[in-house]
């Protein structure tokens, strides 16, 4: 017998949620098909989550495209039908792939496995990104450097701490929902161990009975603590510095793992800056947003952006 999983027709980090809640009560080696037949729109954090749900199962499953065709072909210009074929037995219309470069795709959908991989994504998006944040978005020549930064530390996540591949995807999109301008998005997601793993992975870790998803994500995030020892410069201080950044430029950053999410909250944005008791689902999932900038908006500072506690 095969379980369905319906995929929403918008598929981002916030209905991503949907998809999770009907996989976590199945076994890995069950029968699985995703059913994206009437999906009509996926961010980029979507389509490399969709990626690590398959990556998270024993059994190989199924995934049944998208019957709009634009949406498909849209869904193939990101090259994620070129990665789910290797992950999925794939059903319906499978468009061919273009290349990134014919659309607002700035990065698309990429493995990585190693650090060469992640020297091989920031070399190929450098120029390109700096066209979009300093021509298209207004962002500042200062920010293009800590884009590039941004992006490196967010895969170097994965090699460091996933113990198992992933994928990136970064992407320019008009924001109308929330925000009504233009912003830049970078998406990268693992089914490997998580940060609760990684971090209890640590011989300084001390475990108590308050220990969870929760806390780990807080630890790193919030407090920039590592498994690795202090005496290892610059390792695991990746989360801090995608922070100062995203915070700098009034962007938002939020990162799930097991079963919590916790955000960093620009003012023009009303997500919560810590969810738990989620339905379960392995690795790290994270997003960064950048909006663009208008006449008018204040001068960035490191101190700017992001609100709401962290309990």
């Amino acid at each position: 017998m095969t379980s369905v999983i319906s995929v929403p027709p918008s598929l981002d980090e916030q209905t991503f949620e949907h998809v999770v809640e009907q996989l976590a009560p199945l076994a890995p080696d069950e029968k699985v098909l995703f059913d994206a037949r009437h999906a009509r729109w996926a961010s980029p954090f979507g389509l490399t989550a969709l990626l690590a749900a398959a990556q998270s199962r024993a059994e190989r499953p199924s995934f049944a495209a998208p019957e709009n065709a634009d949406t498909a072909s849209y869904w193939a210009r990101t090259g994620f039908f070129r990665h789910a074929a290797e992950l999925f037995e794939l059903h319906g219309t499978i468009p061919r792939g273009r290349d990134g470069h014919e659309s607002d795709v700035l990065l698309e959908i990429t493995p990585v496995t190693q650090t060469d991989d992640v020297h091989a994504v920031v070399g190929r998006i450098q120029q390109k990104a700096a066209d979009i944040l300093h021509g298209q978005l207004k962002l500042e020549t200062a920010a293009t450097m800590g884009f590039g930064m941004t992006l490196s530390e967010a895969c170097q996540n994965i090699v460091e701490h996933a113990g198992c591949g992933g994928w990136v995807a970064v992407q320019t999109y008009s924001f109308r929902k929330r925000l009504g301008r233009r912003v830049v998005v970078i998406a990268v997601c693992d089914a490997g161990i998580g940060f609760r793993r990684s971090l209890e992975s640590s011989p300084s870790h001390r475990h108590d009975d308050r220990w969870n998803d929760a806390r780990a994500l807080e630890s790193a995030v919030v407090h920039a603590v590592s498994r690795f020892r202090h005496g290892d410069a610059g390792r695991g201080q990746g989360l801090a510095g995608i922070k100062r950044f995203t915070t700098r430029w009034d962007g938002k950053l939020s990162v799930r793992s097991g079963t919590a999410r916790i955000a960093m909250i620009p003012s023009w944005d009303e997500d919560e800056p810590m969810r738990e008791g989620l339905a379960p689902f392995p690795g790290a999932q994270v997003q960064i947003m950048i909006p663009e900038r208008l006449p008018g908006d204040p001068k960035p500072s490191a101190a700017a952006g992001a609100r709401g506690r962290i309990r």
